[in-house]
């Protein structure tokens, strides 16, 4: 049975192409299954220029053109970085079996000190270290320690080495400007083209980086790296070392120690998992691409200083959008200390570039193409109906099938979906943004359905401004992840966000991150504690926004809404969205299988 996007795709794709557009998402031309190299972003920007789908924009041009250059440079860059990551394994595995033979003979020094002492009864070493694992008392004080753990680094500098250091890193670009000017379809045009270029690359938005960002810690802070790195450590050697137990136990303390000197400092901690693909061990160069960086509050500013400054130090490509330049990020002038070191190494790294246009291409889009059966208003009977049967039309294309479904959501929750029907699934504007849930939900959302219905969409006032911040982040994932969005509104996209007789709207791009426990103390720990100044009480961390990042999060949400509904998002849908690429490699998987 044909799917819903392909009968979009085919109905779509028939109306004559009168116009020209410049900002829509990369989906056109631009296969995904090719082995060959794709084109630059410089190239494949002039060939939809050439091909009538985009407009010529001499900004974009700019951006494409120096995206382009740092492409060129990535070649080379990546064999530079694998080099430099084989020089440094072994340097890490000398550096290894150096302390590990500094502690034997530290280890045989005590046992040798004990030989003439009556040795206790002995235990069950993995029971006695299991029980003890949380404890640092009666081994040897926390100074000693430090003493002990200082001067074996520095003998090891002496014998293997100081680390070698990593080739220079070329300059990333900070991309800005107005809604709707063409970053991040720029921005996707060369994450595209370093496909089969650089190992390891990602590409999120803020909402879903922050998300994971504080899932690492979490699992940080709760020690199971840590845990889980030393149960390796004593399966491998320590328990078949020729020592009696307490000298075990000794050398099992020092281990830890030195995890806990790793672990000091959270956020450098988290950004050595955030990025690197640790599957076979795969050594090169590291790209980054972050859509949409923002400081919404202290907890953004803290993580992304560390987490960025982190991966900038260790030679990771930023490439990053935003609606500000870095200096206008933080205008309500939190944490400026952590703000400053963060701009420092935005501006030794990257290099800042405007897109100036003041248009806003998606509503240039939407003047020709527009699709007006996506988006029902107003909530009168006639409309309804039309919603209703649109509903049915796509379920039936669908399979027919309506069933409950229950997804996984990070941290540990589910969300209930009471009617889905393969990819495609149907809301209300009351469960997705009255009640507490937040991106992560969106998110799994998004990843899962293709296809997304929600009704009863009302206009947007100061007495539901939580809602509305919701649905703002909602709109974002959707769109981060291409879905086709159906909805029925009380009113026109344009006047969804005007506010009513209760006043305007505020603070509605502040961002609420979420754990598996309520009120989680996990954010208050990390200033307090992390290495970090909170400047005050951090009991309640709220955003500061000003009117014009209030005006950002309207004109953003509006202007996706109505590329959403736009003959170029439609056909893309079944080219980018995960659930039909699953689908796909799964395909080509089968088919690989069947080849004698």
């Amino acid at each position: 049975m044909k799917k819903l996007l392909f009968c979009l795709s085919s109905r779509l794709s028939n109306r004559p192409s009168k116009f020209r557009v410049t900002h829509f998402r990369l989906y056109c031309d631009h296969p995904h299954s090719s082995l060959s190299r794709r084109p630059g972003p410089l190239a494949y920007y002039k060939s939809l220029v050439n091909q009538g789908k985009l407009k010529h924009d001499a900004y974009q041009e700019k951006v494409a053109f120096q995206l382009d250059n740092l492409l060129g440079r990535l070649d080379q860059y990546e064999k530079d970085m694998e080099e430099y990551h084989a020089n440094l394994a072994k340097w890490e595995e000398s550096r290894e079996n150096e302390r590990r033979r500094l502690l034997m003979n530290e280890a045989k020094a005590k046992q040798q000190g004990d030989a003439s002492a009556s040795v206790n009864k002995r235990r069950n070493f993995l029971q006695k270290w299991m029980s003890r694992l949380s404890r640092t008392d009666d081994i040897e004080p926390g100074v000693g320690k430090w003493a002990s753990y200082l001067n074996r680094e520095r003998k090891l500098d002496s014998l293997v080495g100081r680390r070698p250091t990593a080739p220079p890193a070329p300059k990333g670009l900070y991309i800005y400007g107005n809604v709707g000017s063409g970053k991040t379809m720029l921005m996707d045009m060369f994450y595209s083209a370093t496909e089969g270029i650089v190992q390891h690359r990602r590409r999120l938005h803020f909402h879903e980086a922050m998300l994971q960002i504080h899932d690492l810690m979490h699992k940080v802070w709760k020690g199971q790296e840590m845990e889980k790195s030393l149960q390796s450590s004593i399966s491998n050697w320590v328990m078949n070392l020729p020592f009696d137990t307490r000298i075990k136990e000794w050398i099992v303390e020092e281990e830890r120690y030195k995890q806990e000197m790793k672990m000091k400092n959270i956020l450098p901690a988290v950004a050595d998992k955030f990025l690197a693909d640790r599957q076979g061990h795969q050594r090169g160069a590291s790209i980054l691409c972050f859509d949409e960086i923002q400081t919404v509050d202290v907890f953004a500013i803290v993580a992304l200083s560390g987490i960025v400054s982190r991966l900038l130090s260790t030679g990771t490509v930023l490439v990053a959008t935003s609606n500000r330049a870095p200096r206008e990020l933080n205008q309500d002038g939190m944490q400026k200390e952590i703000f400053e070191e963060f701009l420092a190494r935005l501006e030794e790294h990257t290099e800042n570039i405007l897109i100036g246009s003041e248009i806003d291409y998606r509503r240039h889009i939407a003047q020709s193409s527009i699709d007006q059966r996506t988006y029902f208003w107003p909530l009168d009977s006639t409309k309804i109906e039309e919603y209703e049967n649109m509903w049915n039309i796509i379920v039936g294309q669908s399979g027919g099938i309506v069933i409950s479904q229950t997804l996984p959501v990070m941290f540990g929750r589910t969300l209930e979906v009471s009617e889905s029907c393969n990819g495609v699934a149907r809301f209300t504007f009351e469960f997705l943004c009255g009640q507490p849930i937040g991106a992560a939900d969106y998110i799994a959302i998004a990843k899962t359905y293709h296809t997304v219905f929600i009704s009863n969409i009302p206009v947007m006032s100061m007495r539901i401004r939580d809602k509305a911040r919701r649905f703002i982040t909602l709109i974002d994932e959707l769109y981060n992840h291409h879905c086709c969005l159906y909805c029925s509104a009380a009113a026109s996209v344009d006047d969804l966000f005007q506010g009513t007789e209760e006043g305007t709207l505020f603070d509605l791009e502040s961002f609420q991150f979420e754990t598996e426990i309520e009120g989680s103390k996990l954010r208050r720990d990390v200033l307090a504690e992390g290495t970090v100044s909170s400047e005050g009480s951090t009991t309640g961390i709220i955003s500061l926004l000003s009117s014009q990042e209030e005006m950002f999060a309207f004109q953003r949400a509006v202007s996706r809404l109505i590329e959403m509904q736009t003959s170029f998002y439609l056909e893309g849908v079944r080219n980018i969205h995960p659930y039909f690429q699953e689908k796909q490699t799964d395909h080509q998987m089968n088919i690989t299988s069947t080849i004698p």
